[in-house]
């Protein structure tokens, strides 16, 4: 029995641990390359902080090169408010990132988005560290390929990797079930041999107190 309370509770903890670090842990995901025209598309930039305990805030620049340019133009930035800079973007980015100074997520959603939307797009963290005596300021750029088609193609990897995220879930659910059946079935065989070993006992007890009675008896 003691053997299936540890089970249990190992079970409970392996999923506490998964859904805590799957809602509060900064993970840097890379960002969707392929944008259908004429549809709002979700342009990813995610950079996390390596010592989570110290303060720090940010600003995001976003810069952007078309096909067949050399340079990057500077197109919007964040710093608490949305400043859209190029008049090609204006009233079509939309911020979608992180809502404190400290920002980890610069993502930002393009609306309508055209054939021109095609390009290389760099977001540019600009953080400083706030130590006890002193700060520290660091730069992190993230490139980002972006194509524009004319109808959205679904990738085999990202078949892939959703069909591989359908099968551990329900792997994990169905050794779940395994387990508790098991653990059932040994706490009930248990309580079984409990009951058992009590009417025994009680047999036993029953038993002498009826041949203490009876040598009472004959003594008298």
């Amino acid at each position: 029995m003691d053997m299936c309370v540890r089970r249990l509770l190992l079970l409970c903890v392996f999923f506490m641990i998964s859904v805590s670090v799957c809602s509060g842990a900064c993970a840097e995901v890379d960002s969707d390359t392929e944008a259908v025209a004429g549809r709002e598309f979700k342009l990813g930039c995610i950079s996390c902080k390596v010592r989570l305990e110290v303060e720090a805030t940010a600003t995001v620049d976003w810069h952007f090169r078309a096909h067949g340019q050399d340079e990057f133009i500077h197109i919007y930035s964040y710093d608490g408010e949305s400043n859209i800079i190029d008049e090609r973007f204006q009233d079509r980015i939309k911020w979608q990132g992180s809502k404190t100074y400290d920002l980890q997520d610069a993502s930002v959603d393009i609306l309508n988005v055209t054939f021109n939307d095609s390009g290389d797009y760099q977001c540019t963290f600009n953080r400083i560290l706030t130590y006890q005596h002193y700060e520290y300021s660091t730069i992190v750029n993230k490139l980002v390929h972006l194509t524009v088609v004319a109808k959205a193609t679904r990738k085999t990897a990202s078949i892939v990797s959703e069909v591989m995220m359908y099968v551990t879930i329900i792997g994990l659910q169905l050794w779940l079930l395994v387990e508790m059946i098991y653990c059932y079935r040994k706490i009930a065989a248990a309580g079984e041999e409990a009951l058992r070993a009590s009417a025994a006992e009680y047999l036993a007890i029953a038993t002498e107190g009826k041949d203490n009675c009876a040598g009472v008896q004959v003594a008298e």
